[in-house]
């Protein structure tokens, strides 16, 4: 028989498990987190209980604990059992971390300068989320497609245009409620040309062969409801999406960031396509995050760091099926993600700030270190840097997010300044920055 990929705890809560008297000092100090803030399953739990104490009595003392904070969800699992989730002190300390960023608080004001320091980063998520669904195109070939605009020759590649293309059909619709036609839309803006598993882009399974395994042993680890009971299933889903839990009127309060994470475990647990499912899941969450004002969320790469630790990412899936539908767990190892993808952001935002203050103070003593905006001068710094290297209106587009119309006016100035020489290629007209550049700009 293969080995369990997790090892289930030794029972469901049951208030007279234990006695309360004789056991008060266990609940007393065992609440829903350990002394580090941590939310642990049984198999973790056990091996983390004080000196002498019995594991079993401790674990009903935080089921106990958890138990007195949990909020039930309108949303149930295919055996018609309630989903709930908590928020422990911790988890609230988290959110409070992730809210206190803005988009004005992580990237300068001026448009022209945001959109450099952040623009690559829609490009790094569509990279990213593709290569956690097994594409195996390298990030320096993929941005390459992407900032040229060149056809995909893989369908790896496709799958990454796909998934830049699906970032700016979220920002688009950000202001919509989530529907099962968005949903459809969504999954087929994220297959499109593909062909993993028989996928169709933008329906609905058809039948029950889509299964979840270990990936080590084969076991079974999650069997997505009924293929016929997806579609009413994805109603109630949307109807989560769109009801009012801001809190008022009597209303459940549900964090915007624990909703959309919420969202994001739906959409797993559903599995209503082929193939294609968690980047659709991936979506909706940055879809909900975006309609709740938190447009800083377009830029940050959650992907990224799942990729990086899969078995983790599906583990917090298991943990919450596996213990009685409590999301919590699912929850707080998105939050971690999100705060460690706002850590990069903000690390990478420092970096390229720098690099602009050093390309102004070599432009300082140059006539045209007033002439040349933001753009300009960093494709000074990447001309000066790489000798040779070829310019395009499409990649400044792409790069800065501005027109391609603007990227050429930029270039034809730098051309003029003779920063860049101009010549064609093709239909296309190219920009190759000249190996005396920096004894141009001393002149």
């Amino acid at each position: 028989m293969a080995k369990e990929i997790i090892e289930k705890a030794p029972f469901n809560f049951n208030f007279s498990l234990y006695d309360f008297q004789k056991n008060l000092h266990y609940i007393q100090r065992y609440k829903a987190e350990d002394n580090k803030g941590r939310y642990l399953y049984w198999d973790k739990f056990r091996w983390r209980v004080d000196k002498n104490d019995d594991p079993l009595i401790a674990w009903w003392a935080t089921k106990l604990s958890r138990l007195s904070l949990y909020k039930i969800i309108s949303y149930q699992d295919k055996h018609h059992k309630d989903f709930m989730f908590c928020t422990p002190d911790t988890l609230q300390a988290k959110l409070h971390k992730i809210t206190q960023f803005s988009a004005e608080g992580l990237a300068p004001v001026n448009s022209v300068k945001r959109n450099y320091l952040i623009a690559s980063l829609v490009i790094e998520e569509a990279i990213s989320s593709s290569q956690l669904e097994g594409a195996s195109t390298t990030r320096r070939v993929a941005k390459e497609m992407l900032v040229s605009s060149r056809t995909p020759k893989t369908e790896d590649e496709k799958m990454i245009l796909n998934n830049y293309l699906l970032m700016r059909e979220v920002k688009e619709v950000k202001d919509e409620e989530l529907s099962i036609d968005m949903i459809l839309e969504f999954h087929k803006i994220a297959t499109k040309g593909t062909i993993q598993n028989g996928v169709i882009p933008g329906e609905l399974r058809q039948d029950n062969e889509i299964v979840i395994t270990d990936g080590v042993d084969g076991n079974i680890v999650h069997q997505p409801p009924c293929h016929t009971e997806v579609e009413n299933r994805l109603r109630d889903v949307c109807d989560f999406a769109n009801t009012n839990h801001s809190g008022e009127d009597g209303t459940m309060f549900i964090h915007p960031i624990l909703k959309g994470i919420i969202l994001h475990f739906m959409i797993g647990y559903e599995h209503p396509f082929a193939d294609g499912n968690g980047r659709t899941a991936r979506a909706i969450f940055y879809w909900f995050m975006l309609k709740n004002k938190y447009d800083y969320f377009e830029y940050i790469s959650i992907s990224k760091l799942l990729k990086e630790a899969p078995v983790k990412y599906g583990k917090s899936y298991l943990y919450t099926e596996i213990d009685e539908n409590d999301l919590t767990y699912f929850i707080y190892y998105q939050v971690d993600i999100i705060l460690r993808a706002i850590d990069e952001l903000l690390k990478y935002l420092q970096e390229k700030s720098k690099e602009f203050e050093e390309m102004t103070t070599l432009l300082e003593g140059s006539m045209l270190g007033e002439q040349l905006n933001f753009i300009q001068k960093d494709i000074v710094k990447k001309a000066i840097k790489h000798p040779g290297r070829v310019f395009t209106a499409n990649e400044l587009a792409v790069d800065y997010a501005i027109s391609a119309n603007t990227a050429r006016k930029y270039l034809n100035i730098m051309n003029e300044e003779k920063i860049l020489k101009s010549y064609k290629e093709g239909r296309t007209t190219a920009y190759i920055a000249p190996a005396n550049l920096y004894e141009i700009l001393k002149q």
